[in-house]
C-alpha cells in the first residue's frame, strides 16, 4: 500500500520566451519538494506545464513569422527540455492548448453559471492594460507610468464590453479561510500581502477579451475569449481529468508553487472561482521570490545578463540546483552572481560534500580492500550527528524550507569530515587499532550513504552516483527517509567514483 497522496503543482510559464533563472529556481524548488514527499513515501503527482493563450504569445509568434501554434509547439519542446537538463521529475506536462484543459475550462464557467449565476455579469471596462502580466493594472500596481512587474513595457489604454467574475462578493469568506488555515497561504510574508490586499476590498474582474485569434472561446458568446489568467489557473484542475468525478482521486491539490508576482491570481481570483464552483480550494499555496542579478529582477521582458543554458555548463545541472536552493533559496528574493555560484560550488560542493564522499570511499579501499567492515556504529558520535540532522532536516523540509535543509547536509558533511580529522584512519592502520579503525569506517560510510538520501531532492544525479559506488544492495529511487534509521552498510563493497564536483569544471 503507498503513503497519502500529495499533489503538487507549479506555475505554467508563458509561450512568449525562452526561461531563464527565475523560471528555475521554481521548477527545481518544486521538484526537491516532489522528490522529498517521495521519500516520506507518499503517492506524489506533480504537474508542470505550458500558459499558451496570451497576446504576448500572438505578438512573439508575429515577430518569429510562424502561427501561434508553431510557436507554442516550439516553446513548450524549449521549455520541456531545460526542464528535463534540470533533472525536474515531473509526472505530467499540461498545455492550455490541450482539449482536456479546454473541455475543463468550458465546465468550471458552466458550474458557476449553474451554481451562482449573478456572479458572472457583462459590463464595460477601461483601463490601462499590461502585455507582460495580461492584466489590467491598478493604482497601487503602476510606479512612474509602468506596470512594477514590468517596468519596460507600454502601458495599453484600453476599453472593452466583457464578461465579468463579481471577486467582490468573495473577500470575507477568502479571509476567513485564510485565518482558520483552511486555505494556507506561505510563507508568512506572502500570506501578511495577501491579507492586506483583500482587507483592503477585492475588485469585480474581467474574465473575458473581445474575441482574440487564439484563445478559448466564452461558452455562450462566440465574440468574447477566456480571459488568459481565468483560463490559465485552471489547469490545476484540467490535469486531474476534472470534470470526470475521478478527478478528486488527487484533488484537492496539496500545494502550488508561484512566484511572489502572482499571488493575486492564486490566493484570490483562484480560490473564489473555486468557491463560486462549489469545489474544494487548495490546501498551501507558496510563493517564492526572485532570482536578481545585481540587485535587478531576472525577467523575459527586461532581457538577463545570465542565460539558463550558461548557468547549467558552469558546474552541472546538480550543482546549480543546489546553488538556487542554498544561496538563492524558496522564500525571499536572492542574488545570483558567477562569484557566488563558484565559491558555493566549492566550499560546499567540492571542499566540503565531494572530498568527504572520495575520502571516505579511498579509505574503505585502501584499509578494507573495499569492504564496509562489520562494526557498530550506535555509540559513534558521528552516527549521533546524523541522527539529529535528519531530525533538523526533516523539520526544515516538512515545512518547504529548503534553504534549511540543504544547510542541514553541508553541516552533517562538515561534522564528517571533522570526524575523519578526528580519528585520523591512517594512524589507526598503522598502529594495528583494527577495532578502532572497523568503526571509524563504518560510520563514516553509513554517513555518506545517509547524505546520499537526505540530498537526492537537491542533487538527484550526484546522489545516484554516490549510492551505486556504495554498493548498496538496494536501488536509491527505492528507499525512503525512514531507512537512516536501521541502515546496515556491513559487507557494502564500495568502487572509485570519479570526483563528485571538479575543481576544473567549466568557468
Amino acid at each position: 500500500m503507498g503513503g497519502a497522496k500529495f499533489y503538487l503543482t507549479t506555475a505554467i510559464d508563458y509561450s512568449n520566451g525562452d526561461p531563464h533563472l527565475g523560471h528555475a529556481l521554481e521548477k527545481v524548488g518544486a521538484d526537491c519538494i516532489a522528490r522529498y514527499r517521495r521519500l516520506r513515501g507518499e503517492q506524489v503527482h506533480f504537474v508542470m506545464g505550458m500558459d499558451e493563450h496570451s497576446q504576448s504569445v500572438v505578438q512573439a509568434a508575429e515577430r518569429a513569422g510562424v502561427t501561434p501554434r508553431e510557436w507554442v509547439d516550439r516553446m513548450t519542446a524549449t521549455f520541456a527540455d531545460y526542464w528535463r537538463r534540470l533533472l525536474c521529475s515531473n509526472d505530467d506536462w499540461i498545455r492550455t492548448t490541450e482539449p482536456r484543459h479546454i473541455r475543463a475550462v468550458v465546465a468550471l464557467l458552466e458550474r458557476i453559471q449553474e451554481r451562482r449565476a449573478d456572479d458572472l455579469f457583462v459590463a464595460d471596462y477601461e483601463g490601462l492594460y499590461c502585455t507582460g502580466c495580461e492584466e489590467f493594472k491598478q493604482g497601487a500596481q503602476i510606479v512612474n507610468g509602468r506596470c512594477i512587474e514590468h517596468p519596460t513595457l507600454e502601458l495599453v489604454a484600453t476599453k472593452e464590453r466583457n464578461h465579468f467574475f463579481r471577486l467582490s462578493a468573495y473577500g470575507p469568506r477568502l479571509l476567513a479561510l485564510i485565518a482558520s488555515g483552511a486555505f494556507r497561504v506561505e510563507p508568512a510574508i506572502r500570506r501578511n500581502e495577501v491579507v492586506r490586499l483583500i482587507e483592503a476590498g477585492l475588485q469585480d474582474v474581467s474574465i473575458s477579451r473581445q474575441r482574440l485569434p487564439w484563445g478559448i472561446p466564452f461558452p455562450g458568446d462566440a465574440e468574447q475569449t477566456v480571459y488568459v489568467w481565468f483560463d490559465a489557473v485552471i489547469n490545476y484542475l484540467s490535469a486531474t481529468g476534472f470534470p470526470d468525478p475521478r478527478y478528486e482521486r488527487l484533488w484537492p491539490a496539496d500545494l502550488h508553487v508561484i512566484g511572489k508576482g502572482i499571488t493575486r491570481f492564486h490566493c484570490t481570483l483562484w480560490p473564489a472561482m473555486l468557491l463560486a464552483a462549489g469545489i474544494e480550494l487548495p490546501r498551501q499555496v507558496w510563493a517564492h521570490g526572485y532570482v536578481h542579478w545585481e540587485g535587478v529582477k531576472m525577467s523575459k521582458t527586461a532581457g538577463t545578463a545570465v542565460s539558463l543554458d550558461a548557468a547549467i555548463e558552469r558546474h552541472g545541472a546538480d550543482a546549480l540546483r543546489y546553488f538556487l536552493l542554498r544561496e538563492v533559496g524558496f522564500e525571499n528574493d536572492g542574488n545570483f552572481t558567477w562569484e557566488r555560484f563558484d565559491a558555493r560550488y566549492t566550499a560546499d560542493l567540492a571542499d566540503t560534500f565531494g572530498n568527504l564522499v572520495s575520502r571516505s570511499l579511498s579509505m574503505v579501499e585502501r584499509y578494507r580492500q573495499g569492504v564496509v567492515p562489520d562494526a557498530a556504529a550506535a555509540n559513534s558520535p558521528l552516527e549521533r550527528a546524523g541522527q539529529e540532522a535528519t531530525l533538523a532536516y526533516t523539520q526544515a523540509m516538512d515545512a518547504n524550507e529548503l534553504q534549511a535543509g540543504a544547510t542541514r547536509i553541508i553541516e552533517l558533511a562538515s561534522r564528517a569530515n571533522r570526524y575523519v580529522e578526528e580519528t585520523a584512519p591512517w594512524k589507526l592502520a598503522k598502529d594495528k587499532r583494527d577495532p578502532e579503525l572497523d568503526q571509524v569506517l563504518a560510520s563514516l560510510v553509513r554517513t555518506v550513504a545517509r547524505l546520499a538520501l537526505l540530498s537526492v531532492p537537491f542533487i538527484p544525479e550526484k546522489a545516484a552516483a554516490i549510492w551505486t559506488a556504495l554498493g548498496a544492495p538496494r536501488n536509491v529511487g527505492d528507499l525512503r527517509l525512514a531507512d537512516t534509521t536501521n541502515l546496515s552498510v556491513t559487507g557494502w563493497r564500495v568502487s572509485k567514483l570519479a570526483p563528485l564536483f571538479p575543481k576544473d569544471a567549466p568557468g
